[in-house]
């Protein structure tokens, strides 16, 4: 049986989830068989990958692979970074924990789009007209 060398966990985030693999060493970080700069372009979305291994300070040491599934990007790219912060609690746990769990990464962000409500006019907050005569 060969060796895992990895450390696997899942994140999500609205309709989105993301299966993560954390390697040890260098090697490209990989989205859905894209690198992660060409599915999730712009410097902004690139620091929020990035934030796990800034945090941890260990972008030299490890690199990722994911496979995501449902929601727009930004779900997709919290679903990445909450499976990546998870991925490395498992690699060392005292290391890392405390430092993801200060700035936010461990927890999943349960906020999901409110359904619509009967009787409102098909959308979730709105509130039929009312008749003026």
């Amino acid at each position: 049986m060969a060796k895992i060398n990895y450390s696997y966990a899942g994140g999500k985030r609205k309709e989105s989830s993301a299966r993560v693999r954390v390697f040890k060493g260098k090697g490209e970080n990989i989205v859905n068989g894209i690198s992660a700069e060409k599915y999730f372009p712009g410097a902004v979305m690139e620091s929020v990958w990035k934030k796990p291994f800034r945090v941890t300070e260990t972008s030299e040491k490890y690199y990722f692979s994911a496979k995501v599934v449902g929601g727009g990007k930004q779900g997709q790219l919290g679903a990445v970074v909450n499976g990546i912060a998870k991925a490395l609690v498992k690699i060392s746990e005292e290391k890392y924990k405390k430092e993801l769990r200060k700035f936010g990464l461990l927890t999943r962000d349960s906020r999901i789009r409110q359904r619509r409500m009967v009787g409102m006019g098909g959308k979730s907050r709105r509130a039929k007209q009312s008749p003026k005569r």
